[in-house]
């Protein structure tokens, strides 16, 4: 798969993962909508994926006022952090994490999120090092398990990550984030069908939120059933940020080159076999 879209789906897994580990500062599951309204963390008008970019920057801008007050708070500096990556500012974040860190070394929370930083910035054994401290071995937690395996696709480590996605369902059986994992894992080695078949069943869950949607609309535009994946893009979403999720399929799409090697690998009998194992 060429660099640039291994780079796309490589995000998309990471920003699945995302929820599983910043659940753990503001409560809820993964699939809750992101809403920081712990302590004096400044409250958000609308959750973070329903926002636009002008929306984002000033939201960022004051959870980092807040910041600012009180660096040592973990609420605080693990909302910031996310803000921050979600502008595009994985070094800042990572900086912020790892302040919060030096301030909170045994809490959970902090580790989980410190390691969900060092993804971001590309340190992915450091990532892995950070997560498996966090996590108790007598009481394992299914969203740092599907963290790890979000890691381990970044790192080309496709086999281990599935089994640590098996590994979290088991704990949480049904759960649409790690279900959208691991769909997007297999969009990663290039079997959109197994892909598609795992994303259908994250997407029917009650629970389910729209980036699993979303997911599942690339996944099916990918194979070329462009109508159904626009309709399933503007599900639940604004006109403005459908427009822009039906621009993105349509962008993915026209790189006709890069969906024909996709197609093509998705019809070797390697990728036939990888669907007969689920």
């Amino acid at each position: 798969m060429p660099a640039s879209l291994t780079s796309t789906f490589t995000n998309r897994i990471l920003q699945g993962a995302a929820a599983s580990l910043i659940v753990l500062a503001v409560a809820g599951c993964s699939t809750t909508k992101d809403r920081m309204t712990t302590g004096s963390v400044p409250k958000l008008t609308k959750p973070v994926e329903e926002m636009d970019a002008t929306e984002l920057r000033s939201a960022t801008d004051r959870l980092g006022q807040a910041y600012e007050k009180n660096p040592r708070d973990p609420v605080t500096g693990v909302s910031y952090a996310n803000l921050l990556r979600m502008n595009g500012r994985d070094t800042q974040a990572l900086a912020v994490m790892q302040q919060v860190a030096i301030s909170n070394p045994a809490d959970r929370n902090v580790l989980a999120a410190y390691g969900k930083a060092q993804a971001a910035a590309g340190q992915f054994q450091q990532a892995l090092d950070t997560i498996g401290r966090a996590q108790t071995p007598d009481r394992p937690d299914w969203k740092l398990i599907s963290a790890e395996g979000a890691i381990l696709d970044q790192m080309g480590r496709a086999s281990d990550a599935r089994q640590r996605y098996r590994d979290a369902l088991e704990i949480q059986p049904n759960e649409p984030s790690i279900l959208s994992n691991l769909g997007m894992s297999y969009v990663l080695t290039g079997d959109l069908r197994t892909a598609e078949t795992y994303l259908r069943s994250a997407a029917s869950q009650p629970t389910a939120d729209s980036r699993v949607r979303q997911n599942l609309a690339l996944v099916v535009g990918l194979q070329g059933h462009f109508p159904e994946a626009e309709q399933i893009a503007r599900r639940e979403l604004s006109p403005q940020q459908a427009d822009a999720n039906v621009a993105y399929l349509r962008g993915m799409l026209s790189q006709q080159n890069s969906w024909q090697k996709l197609a093509a690998k998705d019809k070797t009998p390697g990728a036939a076999e990888a669907s007969n194992t689920n």
